[in-house]
């Protein structure tokens, strides 16, 4: 927003009737009303901007948080947790005196309209989260959602994204250890570009986002201010896309990953030495949001001289610095006698640092121009008392209907050719296929510490050299399950990212999570948002993995249509030593499989409804949570005690998905039984959860069985790894070298 002549606060007190443009930046008329009454007075130019960004949707999260409260009122107990909701990011101890942060947003808007730098920023956005907790940043993870994988402007967004992601991660040498990629019709127009990052410090080095200690120096480091973002994902992301594109445009922030890593070492170096009160990264809402968030969190009280602030453009107004949302910057808050220190850091690192202003004995945050004030706000009404709305919300008309539509009526192969045939379409298939030529493109391996990473179930990095005690994250979220039951998909997702993390070995601890859906004025969007919240409280109280923290995106649609809801979920556990982890490859010859869980006849929004039928219909698979619970101990038991060799859980695809992917990452081929009282289609395609296929080495057959048996956790033998082919005894066998030029060649052959 341009002013044409400076709008101070002493001159919107005298000029209540001037008219503001607060509905251009996104207010409703009853919120500029309260501000109006917040003030006493109309809000000033620079006011608005504020306001306007910090009331925004992405920012305030004004339609979320009465449901986004059921994580902390149902949250289990737990030791492990250290910081919890409402700061950068979540911090949970992980042994050894160690401390792991983690948290996943989005950015899914500014990556349809600029996908590489909508996508990088979106990674430096989260990693600067991450660095503002204390920690040094270690790994990035990435859920991505995109429309028909055929669709022409697949072609445009998906390889912009990918480019985006690795050049950034890359440029930082954070390795990309895993994420997910999905494609259906319904992120047509609007792609999910999901982020997430660990970091891992000491205990002693947490920080937090305050401003407390009067007379404490407020500095800005980091990159300069400029015309890229102003508005940027604050704006964008609080507005649904139009069919023909999207309504607003604000400018995509631009990232440069050379700076993000020198502000990375500037810090940690800062952080080393002691010398910061409290810290904020400058993400969504920039400067409005780190100066108001750290006075609100800390005494209550700062001054800053905003034309002290270090420009890339002379020409921007106040209200554009305030908004802008320019990448690689940090705000932090110094005691006196430690500036100089700061400052020689800083420049060590060639790093921009300018003192802003100071903490003030006052509960105001008060903003000067020139020596002309501009803002003169309670800062908890900006960054933490904004609206809060009760959206309605009622079960959609349609939802019966959707669910009646049962997958049980589609036909089923009739011969084993039929069988083979459609084993072969469902590896083929985009979701199913390999995604090696988006993950080969970013560094799952730098710093030497990956243990586990793409594709398999849970990334995992070694934190100690000496220990070996590692961390390991899996995300995961089925669209179309949330679809037909948001209350079970949700929960759906997190028992997936459990059990993930689980057969890699690692113990589950704790949960960050990403919630992706339609516009929250449709009532029907909003009871999705209300029981996929519900569903994943009531989850996470069952498993007691407490929510750490996480984001909300809403106005995911293109016109009228929204997207499948996607609660993407991400779980992290700890591993004691990660040369014990458990990978998903088949590589020994004589290696028992083992199914566990009970298989039923579950095809409610299944990949083979899909790929073979195009159907979405029917209910989601059953979920018992007592039953993940119990599964995930057995695979960390027998990870711990030498019992498998290897481990895949079943989701997408059933076990002839998983038996796939283990045996093209192994490069070893399977004779798989039928089991007795299960037909050979059910035991192929079914997606009941609550299930893995593990390879037992025969020393250890006994001895694992008796475990399952003594835990009362169905085991079942399923064949051994053998030859060169998958063969389902009876039925047919496909060589390995079919299967995988049908698994590999699809994305390159789309996208390529």
């Amino acid at each position: 927003m341009t002013i044409k002549t400076l709008d101070t606060v002493k001159h919107a007190g005298g000029t209540p009737e001037a008219e503001q443009p607060w509905k251009d930046l996104g207010l409703k008329e009853d919120e500029y009303a309260r501000i109006r009454e917040i003030l006493g007075r109309r809000p000033t130019g620079a006011e608005l901007a504020m306001y306007s960004v910090m009331w925004s949707e992405h920012c305030s999260y004004k339609s979320s948080k009465v449901h986004l409260r059921q994580f902390g009122e149902k949250a289990p107990a737990s030791d492990a947790m250290l910081v919890g909701i409402g700061e950068n990011a979540g911090v949970v101890d992980v042994g050894q005196g160690y401390a792991v942060t983690f948290k996943v947003e989005s950015h899914n808007h500014p990556s349809y309209i600029e996908p590489y730098q909508g996508a990088a920023t979106g990674v430096g956005g989260i990693v600067r989260d991450i660095l503002a907790m204390g920690a040094r940043p270690v790994a990035v993870v990435d859920p991505l959602r995109f429309g028909a994988a055929d669709h022409p402007d697949t072609k445009r967004v998906l390889p912009g994204v990918v480019a985006g992601i690795g050049g950034y991660g890359n440029c930082l040498g954070l390795p990309n250890i895993g994420g997910e990629v999905v494609f259906d019709a319904c992120y047509q127009g609007n792609p999910l570009v999901n982020a997430g990052c660990i970091g891992v410090m000491r205990h002693e080095d947490i920080h937090l986002a305050k401003a407390s200690g009067p007379g404490n120096k407020v500095i800005l480091y980091g990159a300069r201010t400029g015309g890229d973002g102003i508005g940027g994902v604050s704006v964008l992301a609080s507005e649904t896309f139009e069919s023909t594109g999207p309504a607003k445009r604000p400018a995509v922030q631009v990232g440069d990953p050379f700076q993000e890593k020198l502000l990375i070492e500037c810090t940690l170096e800062i952080f080393g030495e002691k010398l910061v009160a409290g810290i904020q990264d400058l993400g969504g809402a920039g400067l409005s949001c780190a100066t108001s968030e750290l006075a609100s969190a800390g005494s209550g009280g700062m001054r800053v001289e905003l034309d002290t602030v270090p420009l890339r453009d002379a020409t921007l107004s106040p209200e554009e610095i305030l908004m802008s949302e320019s990448q690689e910057r940090m705000c932090a808050v110094v005691e006196p006698d430690k500036v100089a220190r700061f400052m020689e850091i800083c420049e060590k690192w060639d790093v921009i640092a300018t003192v802003i202003g100071e903490v003030t004995e006052g509960d105001r945050l008060e903003i000067f121009w020139h020596g002309e004030q501009i803002v003169d706000v309670p800062p908890r009404s900006v960054a933490h008392d904004g609206p809060v709305y009760h959206r309605p919300y009622a079960r959609p008309e349609w939802q019966d209907a959707l669910q009646a539509d049962d997958a049980s009526k589609l036909p089923r192969p009739a011969t084993a050719a039929e069988l083979r045939e459609q084993v072969l379409k469902l590896v083929a298939s985009p979701n199913q296929a390999s995604k090696a030529w988006i993950t080969d493109q970013y560094d799952r391996f730098v710093q030497g510490n990956t243990v586990l990473a793409q594709p398999e179930d849970a990334g995992m990095v070694r934190i100690d050299e000496e220990s070996n005690l590692g961390v390991a994250m899996a995300t995961d979220g089925n669209g179309r399950y949330a679809k037909l039951d948001p209350y079970a998909g949700a929960q759906l997702a997190l028992a997936e990212a459990y059990r993930n993390v689980a057969a890699s070995g690692a113990k589950p601890l704790a949960v960050s999570d990403c919630l992706n859906f339609g516009s929250p004025e449709d009532p029907g969007v909003m009871w999705q948002f209300a029981e996929a919240t519900r569903g994943l409280a009531d989850g996470c109280l069952r498993l007691g993995t407490p929510v750490t923290g996480g984001n909300v995106s809403l106005y995911n649609q293109t016109g009228e249509t929204a997207i499948h809801p996607t609660p993407v979920v991400a779980v992290l556990g700890v591993i004691d030593d990660v040369s014990r982890r458990t990978p998903i490859a088949f590589e020994e010859e004589g290696q028992l499989l083992y199914l566990l869980g009970d298989t039923r006849e579950e095809f409610g929004g299944s990949a083979w409804s899909q790929v073979v039928h195009n159907h979405l219909g029917g209910l989601p698979p059953a979920v018992d949570l007592d039953r993940e619970k119990l599964l995930g101990e057995i695979l960390i038991s027998a990870s711990r005690d030498g019992m498998i060799d290897a481990a895949h859980d079943l989701s997408d695809g059933g076990l002839i998905q998983a038996v796939t992917e283990s045996c093209l990452r192994g490069g070893k081929g399977a004779r798989l039984v039928v089991p007795d009282g299960l037909d050979t289609f059910t035991f192929l395609f079914s997606e009941s959860a609550g299930r893995a296929v593990v390879a037992v080495p025969r020393s250890e057959e006994l001895r694992f069985t008796d475990m399952c048996g003594a835990r009362g956790l169905p085991v079942t033998r399923i064949g051994v790894v053998d030859g060169e082919e998958i063969e389902v005894q009876g039925e047919f066998g496909i060589a390995l070298g079919e299967l995988r030029t049908a698994h590999e060649a699809t994305i390159p052959g789309l996208l390529a």
